[in-house]
């Protein structure tokens, strides 16, 4: 930009007239805001089916299990990764996985980090996690990461398995924000948002999963 012009506009700026930016016009209802509980459940499977994702119903923390089982043995899992978060902790997986064939491994069994992200890309077949919102505008899980939450879990297994209360369902992005800023001295480190496998198209244009994180994802919707 010529000196003149820079100057001008800069010249332009200042002598401007002091005042306030008119307030912005409330923003239109949107129909998904209306949609009641199984509307939103709808919603949600249809959005992540689009992005080949996978949804489960289980009508409680009971029936959580036996799907467990049964994506394990379909996907050949032996050796799965799980959170320990406030979703997970109550079904005491490491138990469950000694009935059934499956090593349930958590972030506290490695000695250090090293030996942890080995495991994590290379020894275990799935990651499990809790889910702390879902959202139902686009398919998409919300994750917020703790030491109970690590973020490796979700983002190094080929196959992401997350559990998701079906009172965490909300209708649109907006809601998650708010929810997880409205306590400011609590705010979490990181927040995921997941919508669907890690795909890409940057090689020769054709869409290939697992590049960058999980090649499935699978929700189980809890209630």
């Amino acid at each position: 930009m010529p000196d003149d012009v820079r100057r001008f506009i800069l010249r332009k700026l200042k002598n401007a007239p002091a005042g306030t930016a008119p307030s912005r016009p409330p923003l239109p209802p949107l129909p998904v805001l209306s949609l009641n509980r199984e509307e939103l459940i709808s919603l949600f499977t249809e959005n992540l089916a689009e992005q080949t994702g996978m949804v489960y119903r289980a009508a409680n923390a009971q029936d959580i299990k036996p799907h467990l089982a049964e994506i394990a043995a379909r996907e050949q899992v032996k050796i799965m990764l799980a959170a320990t978060d406030a979703v997970l902790a109550p079904l005491h997986l490491r138990a469950w996985g000694k009935t059934t064939g499956v090593e349930v491994l958590t972030a506290e069994d490695f000695p250090d980090r090293e030996s942890y992200r080995e495991a994590a890309f290379n020894r275990v077949q799935a990651g499990v996690t809790g889910a702390d919102w879902g959202v139902a505008e686009s398919g998409t899980i919300c994750l917020l990461h703790d030491r109970d939450q690590p973020r490796l879990i979700s983002i190094a297994p080929l196959l992401h398995i997350a559990v998701l209360p079906v009172e965490r369902l909300v209708a649109v992005y907006e809601q998650v924000v708010q929810s997880v800023y409205a306590d400011k001295n609590r705010l979490p480190a990181h927040f995921t948002f997941i919508t669907g496998p890690s795909m890409t198209a940057d090689i020769q244009g054709g869409p290939f999963k697992g590049m960058h994180g999980p090649r499935k994802l699978i929700v189980i919707l809890v209630g």
